[in-house]
């Protein structure tokens, strides 16, 4: 009995390692700190990792060579980002609840300021889909550096922008709260995170933008989100909980902070995770590589 039962046990713990995204042996790194709240981590097609200081009103690079500067500052209060395939900077600019694209030169443009004469309450997460428009989420979260402190929106909704950037349309307006958001690097699905009721939805991504076949994912909602190749997805907020393509728990990452805003891959082969966690930036190596790599 003692034999069959350490044989359980033994083949538990090895079906456990099997599923672990992190590499063996890889431990969590802490690369920066002394921020005041850290968030929207994106990586270009070099390997800088660019994220925010949100209430400091800046957005850091921390280099491929590993080294921390200030990439814009003001910067509108950013929030989260992503990079289109012109390697330009799409960032959520929540100084006005804009939509801004900051070229390689910093040179910005307002890709959007409201919708149907209504401003935005305050763009969130933003992703780019492989035919070069965007979604991003809009819920409501009161900031100090606003002068309103009512949302202008009916809802808390998602929307869409072409690639050409002439069409904008609310896509998703059923949600609590949606917040993190990411996407398939086929173009196929949309996984979009309802924070406020603690759920993760899937939806199917059509040609003209619009989402169909909402499916619930997983019970855990989400301050940020990437994905890796396997098709895993990477919830965050209280450390980093990794899900398989069928919305199966298979990891945790604790993280030593608070609250832990949001991922992303980089590193010279994309197989490394960088998270952006209240006053620090983190990272850890993993054993598989990141989906939705910059080009």
């Amino acid at each position: 009995m003692k034999i069959f039962v350490a044989a359980v046990l033994i083949s538990s713990a090895l079906a456990v390692w099997a599923d672990s995204v992190v590499a063996p042996g890889a431990r969590l790194e802490k690369l920066a700190g002394d921020f005041k709240f850290t968030e929207g981590p994106t990586v270009d097609a070099h390997g800088n990792l660019f994220f925010v200081d949100q209430p400091n009103n800046r957005i850091m690079e921390w280099s491929a060579q590993g080294k921390l500067s200030a990439f814009l500052q003001p910067s509108s209060y950013a929030n989260g980002m992503c990079f289109d395939a012109k390697g330009n900077l799409i960032a959520c600019a929540d100084g006005h609840n804009e939509l801004w694209s900051i070229a390689p030169d910093k040179t910005v443009t307002v890709l959007v300021t409201n919708f149907q004469g209504k401003y935005f309450n305050g763009p969130n997460d933003v992703w780019p889909a492989p035919d070069g428009g965007l979604y991003f989420t809009d819920p409501f979260y009161r900031r100090t550096w606003w002068d309103h402190d009512k949302m202008a929106m009916p809802g808390e909704d998602v929307f869409w922008l072409s690639a050409n950037r002439k069409e904008l349309k609310r896509v998703i307006d059923d949600l609590k709260q949606p917040n993190g958001i990411t996407g398939t690097p086929d173009g196929r699905n949309l996984y979009v995170a309802d924070i406020r009721a603690g759920k993760t939805w899937r939806y199917d991504i059509q040609s003209d933008g619009s989402l169909t076949n909402k499916t619930l994912f997983c019970s855990l909602g989400s301050d940020g989100m990437t994905i890796d190749a396997e098709g895993n997805l990477y919830l965050t907020g209280h450390g980093v909980t990794v899900f398989d393509k069928l919305g199966k728990q298979i990891d945790h990452i604790d993280v030593p902070e608070s609250w832990s805003a949001n991922v992303s891959f980089g590193g010279p082969d994309h197989q490394t995770l960088f998270i952006t966690a209240s006053e620090s930036l983190y990272s850890i190596r993993l054993r598989v590589k990141g989906a939705n790599a910059a080009k």
